[in-house]
């Protein structure tokens, strides 16, 4: 969707790269956002150490400077994160930490998670509960990196991709910390949905005009050419799913296009992008033009 917007407001005289490489190049955009999150959170959890050393290291330490309390250092799942060798060669690759603004940022957030009631009863308790554990990465990142104006701001200066990936991104990063080590960071998408990807924006573009066909007599009074572009590019999207791709039930498709219009587009495009999807699957049904695989048949 974003790369076919990408071609459709692209200047008529612009010079674009093919269309299959903008796709590659958004991807890699959201990899590299997405391990900087992670980064960010490890850090902040990791900056623990530091405070210990920094505070021991005054000219005139207090009791409790002498005695800061590491115990995140330990964690399990900051570990498992840690230890994955997909992440440490992303950081390795990618070298989040020449971000400028990050160790600030880090700082930051690691003495605002020091101040919380979450944090002193997680280091005060003895156990290593595993809930306890999981809870206290997931409060950095859900609590304190993703509330913060400040720190969205900065993501925002380097990520210009932050406003389109931000709830997927909150997702993967929940998702990994649940099951730390399971996503490959070398490889945003599996083998089989970069296939997928690839194929629904050739197809997407090779077969527009004849889903345009499809979808303008469906428009009624609204005029082709005023209709959001988002919403053509999600229909058309749509009716090739339909069309082309027979391993995706009917439903899934309409449901997935209606969801994407209620996030990216207008308020009332989900509803509108329902409609004339519905109106032309009844319409290729009863024309026996629609064929899709049934696994449980097949089963």
């Amino acid at each position: 969707m974003q790369t076919l917007y990408t071609l459709g407001t692209a200047e008529a005289d612009t010079k674009m790269p093919e269309p299959v490489k903008i796709l590659q190049k958004q991807i890699d955009a959201s990899r590299q956002l997405f391990l900087y999150l992670l980064y960010c959170l490890t850090e902040v959890a990791r900056y623990a150490e530091k405070d210990a050393h920094r505070r021991a290291g005054k000219n005139l330490p207090s009791a409790q400077d002498l005695n800061v309390n590491t115990k995140i250092l330990g964690n399990e799942f900051l570990w498992k994160i840690l230890d994955n060798p997909s992440y440490k060669k992303a950081v390795e690759d990618q070298k989040p930490q020449l971000i400028e603004g990050t160790s600030e940022q880090i700082k930051k957030l690691y003495r605002e998670l020091a101040e919380t009631e979450e944090y002193q009863a997680y280091i005060s308790s003895q156990d290593r509960e595993k809930k306890s554990e999981k809870d206290i990465i997931i409060f950095i990142f859900s609590t304190l990196m993703l509330p913060s104006e400040r720190f969205i701001s900065h993501i925002e200066e380097y990520f210009p991709n932050w406003d389109d990936d931000a709830d997927m991104m909150n997702q993967l990063v929940l998702n990994y910390v649940q099951k730390p080590g399971s996503f490959n960071l070398q490889e945003m998408v599996s083998p089989e949905k970069w296939d997928f990807a690839r194929n629904l924006l050739n197809t997407s573009r090779e077969k527009r005009d004849y889903a345009l066909e499809l979808i303008k007599p469906k428009l009624k009074n609204w005029d082709a050419e005023r209709i959001a572009m988002l919403d053509m590019i999600l229909m058309e999207m749509g009716v090739c799913e339909l069309l082309y791709f027979e391993t995706i039930p009917t439903k899934v498709t309409i449901n997935e296009y209606i969801d994407l219009a209620k996030e990216y587009s207008t308020p009332q495009s989900g509803h509108f992008v329902n409609g004339i999807l519905d109106n032309i699957h009844k319409e290729l049904m009863s024309q026996n033009k629609i064929h899709k695989i049934n696994f449980k048949n097949k089963a």
